[in-house]
């Protein structure tokens, strides 16, 4: 069984949504480098050397801390440091620990190839509030052909020092054609870690760096990704708790369209703009990675006037009518940022996601019933 566990303090939670009621960032992400030592396919931030140049410059340590130092004035509690892979950066813990010594809650985002060393030594000597470690395959082999690193082995042993000096790690495991057959030895390799697992089949299309390729990836058709959702669920869950996530789904595909509701206006129902906004590696603001749009200019005209910009033209988005009034989305993970980038548009229908969420209820209904055959 896989390990579960409540991944977010009741704490934050709280802060959340106090925030959301006084129109505070209480958490940010920063993205601190689009540089990585690893060149995964379906990455949504990773540009080569030369394509940073052309693009613009990436934020000076100060400029981090001065963004940080506004936020964390403006009621920001929990900060993010994310790329790219952050450890690349030479001066990461001089933005780090200057962001620590603002009271901030740290989490960090990593490959985990350089947690050894001078690095961990640090880490250990100050460690961050959870470092999240992306485990992209179970063997040295699946490492080369999607990272071009042969970097497992080295990747199980940091984390296993991780765990060993009591430091929270997560685990982040994003299924793709590279690594599919890994997924039970990624899971297996995580029990013995023993670290939680949050695992995802669905990537967004990369527009950040495919040049606006709206609804393209390399990534699992709809239904392979479906068949990836539904294999990690049955590994995480006891047959009990799956049984009746079965017939949960069954329920939504015995639904017809003509029960559903006239269509409903449905604006963003996640943290992003609300309670949270993104930092990318060249200073601008937007309420998550994943959207290429609404921006704002901190380094231009302050975080506060920035934060508020974002926030107002996040009220204004809408998603699909039809979404909000399908049958199905208590079933979908639909977000305004899955419909930008699968369409271009907020309001845009990701067809993508349709297809997936239909599949993983029919996969999910005829799983139960194989298992209930077998029993």
């Amino acid at each position: 069984m896989i390990q579960r566990k409540q991944t977010e303090p009741y704490l934050a939670r709280y802060l959340h949504s106090k925030g959301a009621k006084l129109g505070l960032p209480i958490g940010g992400n920063f993205e601190l480098t689009a540089r990585c030592n690893f060149d995964c396919p379906m990455c949504y931030v990773h540009l080569k050397q030369e394509d940073i140049e052309a693009q613009g410059r990436e934020l000076t340590a100060q400029q981090w801390i001065d963004i940080a130092r506004q936020a964390r004035d403006a009621g920001m509690v929990f900060a993010l440091l994310t790329g790219g892979e952050p450890f690349v950066r030479k001066d990461f813990f001089e933005i780090y620990h200057a962001m620590k010594e603002l009271g901030l809650l740290i989490s960090i985002n990593s490959n985990g190839s350089m947690l050894f060393g001078p690095i961990l030594e640090k880490l250990l000597e100050d460690p961050p509030f959870r470092i999240n470690i992306s485990l992209y395959g179970g063997s040295n082999e699946t490492y080369c052909g999607m990272c071009g690193q042969p970097a497992f082995d080295r990747v199980v042993e940091n984390i296993a020092a991780l765990k060993k000096a009591g430091i929270d790690v997560r685990l982040n495991v994003s299924i793709t054609p590279y690594n599919r057959e890994d997924l039970e030895a990624i899971c297996k390799k995580a029990e013995e870690l023993g670290v939680h697992v949050k695992l995802a089949s669905y990537m967004y299309p990369s527009i950040r760096v495919n040049g606006g390729k709206y609804g393209y990836g390399d990534r699992l058709d709809p239904e392979a990704a479906a068949a990836a959702n539904v294999q990690w669920d049955q590994m995480r869950f006891t047959p009990e708790e799956f049984a009746r996530r079965a017939c949960a789904m069954h329920e939504y595909a015995l639904v017809e369209e003509s029960e559903c509701a006239a269509d409903l206006d449905e604006g963003v129902g996640c943290r992003a703009g609300s309670t949270a906004f993104w930092m990318t590696w060249d200073g601008r603001m937007l309420p998550c990675g994943m959207m290429p749009y609404p921006t704002a200019y901190p380094l231009e005209v302050g975080f506060r006037d920035a934060w508020e910009q974002i926030r107002e033209e996040t009220r204004k988005l809408r998603m699909p009518a039809k979404c909000g009034s399908c049958p199905k989305r208590g079933a979908c993970a639909v977000c305004a940022a899955v419909c930008v980038t699968e369409t271009g548009k907020f309001d845009g229908v990701p067809e993508y996601m349709c297809a997936m969420t239909d599949a993983v209820i029919r996969e999910t209904w005829n799983a139960y019933k194989e298992r209930s055959n077998e029993d």
